[in-house]
């Protein structure tokens, strides 16, 4: 067999999305070697059922064994960060080859600097070659169903717009007769919303979550890893951010689809055990204003040109 490209991003949802685009630039480059995937369950062999990877070397964040240790002579790709933890990790599997981010600390060399004032899709792109924003779409068959998907977790207290707010947007729209369905993995905080909304938080599979999102009329959250999803299928979106700006993680293509609110100046604590202050800036006015003018422009789903087609399987 062909010699693999290994690639590692050990990162969860929303992370491992903004690197569709940097996977495909790798497959257009070594479309004759077999593309590999380092990186969290169910996360990766969700992207390799897609057919974004030929396979999925199980691993989650870096402390594990060298992902690369078993493949014997391979290509290892940096999509992870900056090093140094990540460099050596794949240095340590002896590779022929390294891609990455130049790194000192890691002994690692190269004529591509990381750049803090950058997007993160955009950061991998320039890494790689060969990709740009548009290749971060993918294909998830689901039908219409006109739903509003309210995810009102993220992963810090720092990202969580109020629940009082969330159960506010929940009554108005429906009182407009939306139906209105609840995601994510915080069941308790759920259950205290689901009053006037289908509570599916803690029971969807990641290929349930995408077929959900892909049905859904729009999509209401914070900056987590379904703001991302939905931009990926081109469901309708409202992303509130904060603490972290949107020019750094917001959406980058179909921009009359996705809406993002945010209120800061800077970037604020992501680690932060209150909601930042830029995220308690938006109202519930406002969340519900935008979620109406996007929600009347109808459901029907994106015309894509172009969208990449899944990759041919690699012959051994």
């Amino acid at each position: 067999m062909s010699r693999p490209v290994l690639v590692l991003r050990a990162l969860g949802l929303g992370d491992a999305l903004t690197a569709v685009p940097a996977l495909r630039g790798l497959r257009r480059q070594y479309c004759d070697r077999p593309l590999l995937l380092a990186g969290r369950e169910p996360v990766s062999s969700w992207l390799c059922g897609l057919g974004l990877v030929d396979g999925v070397v199980p691993t989650d964040g870096l402390s594990g064994e060298p992902p690369g240790r078993s493949l014997g002579r391979h290509l290892a790709v940096n999509l992870h960060g900056r090093g140094p933890q990540s460099h050596l990790l794949l240095k340590a599997g002896s590779p022929d080859g390294l891609v990455a981010f130049d790194c000192a600390a890691a002994g690692y060399r190269s004529t591509s600097r990381w750049r803090a004032e950058e997007h993160e899709v955009g950061r991998w792109c320039r890494l790689v070659g060969e990709c740009s924003v548009d290749d971060l779409r993918l294909t998830v068959s689901a039908e219409p169903d006109g739903a509003v998907v309210v995810h009102p977790g993220a992963a810090s207290v720092a990202r969580q717009w109020p629940l009082s707010r969330w159960g506010s947007v929940i009554r108005e729209l429906a009182a407009d007769g939306r139906h209105v369905v609840l995601t994510g993995s915080e069941r308790e905080l759920c259950a205290q919303l689901a009053g006037e909304a289908e509570d599916l938080s803690g029971r969807l599979s990641l290929e349930g979550l995408a077929a959900r999102v892909a049905s859904a009329a729009l999509v209401l959250s914070g900056d987590t890893g379904v703001a991302h999803l939905a931009t990926a299928v081109g469901t309708r979106s409202v992303t509130l951010f904060g603490p972290t700006p949107p020019r750094w993680w917001g959406p980058t293509i179909d921009l009359d689809r996705h809406t993002v609110l945010y209120h800061g100046v800077g970037a604020g604590n992501p680690h932060a055990d209150q909601p930042d202050a830029a995220l308690l800036r938006i109202t519930v006015a406002e969340v519900l204003a935008t979620a109406r003018n996007q929600l009347a422009c109808g459901t029907s789903r994106p015309s894509w040109t172009g969208l990449p087609a899944s990759p041919p399987g690699v012959s051994s």
